[in-house]
């Protein structure tokens, strides 16, 4: 069994804001993540929010600008926060240090083009390997999950969530790469880690999964109308459109004035706890 480290804890709002490292089997390398764990009587165990994090960041950045605590105990949900990518020495990196690909930019997949192939496993660790240390090391209940994220993170929430709706209850997503089959960012990712393989692609693509047949009840996303990312590498009219064809629920909140940053995110971070907490009672 591995062990999990204990990196700090920190008593918020009654209960424990924790960072915690251990050697991934998936990756090959050291994970670092966050769990924020409510109040809670012995014994209990809560619905798990699992925050998957955009291009660049790391646990931290939610962590730390997220403001998420509050409502996470007043409503008794376990916050997970994950890395992006693998690091560590000997990790492939973008040799040109682009923020978009490379360590940092994970993109949720698992890569198959070398040299990321060896490390880059981003979406085994995030659906396999990390949900079973949260289940053994945390009062987690495994039949109570949701899952969203910003970004690079709300293609992987979107992705994941629409892969495994029996899994997680509800899915949301703050300014979303919603087709990255279709925007560079994305291109240029899913090229580097999956190559030409087109199926390989449209399995990482939330508009794409949901055209071959994927289906959940209903997709929650807040975009920013003043996002500099917004017409070229976001586009979430396309996420709007194909979930009408569908017959998917999709409430897309377009929000004068807010940019991609975590100010825009933790203005509305409440609303999509509350909007999972609902989804996830008994």
């Amino acid at each position: 069994m591995m062990t999990l480290e204990t990196l700090s804890t920190s008593k918020a709002y009654g209960g424990v804001q924790g960072v915690y490292k251990h050697q991934s089997v998936v990756t090959g390398t050291e994970m670092t993540f966050s769990v924020f764990v409510p109040d809670h009587p012995e014994g209990t165990r809560l619905p798990v929010v699992w925050y998957l994090s955009g291009l660049t960041c790391t646990h931290a950045n939610v962590t730390e600008k997220g403001e998420f605590r509050a409502v996470c105990a007043r409503l008794g949900l376990i916050f997970v926060a994950p890395d992006t990518s693998p690091r560590g020495e000997g990790v492939a990196d973008d040799k040109e240090s682009a923020y978009d690909f490379g360590l940092g930019a994970g993109f949720y997949v698992d890569a198959i083009q070398e040299p990321f192939a060896k490390n880059y496993r981003m979406w085994s660790y995030v659906t396999e390997e990390l949900p079973a240390v949260i289940a053994r090391s945390f009062p987690a209940d495994a039949d109570r999950q949701s899952i969203f994220g910003h970004s690079m993170g709300g293609h992987g929430a979107l992705t994941i969530g629409l892969t495994y709706p029996e899994r997680y209850r509800s899915v949301s997503a703050f300014a979303p790469i919603v087709a990255p089959s279709q925007v560079p960012w994305g291109r240029k990712a899913l090229a580097g880690y999956l190559g030409d393989d087109s199926e390989a692609w449209e399995r990482h693509d939330a508009v794409a999964l949901i055209k071959n047949g994927a289906r959940v009840p209903a997709l929650f996303i807040d975009q920013g109308e003043s996002d500099v990312f917004l017409a070229q590498q976001l586009r979430p009219e396309l996420l709007a459109q194909v979930c009408a064809d569908a017959g998917i629920a999709c409430t897309l909140r377009m929000q004068p004035g807010y940019d991609h940053s975590y100010y825009f995110i933790s203005t509305f971070m409440a609303d999509h706890l509350e909007w999972h907490a609902e989804r996830l009672r008994d």
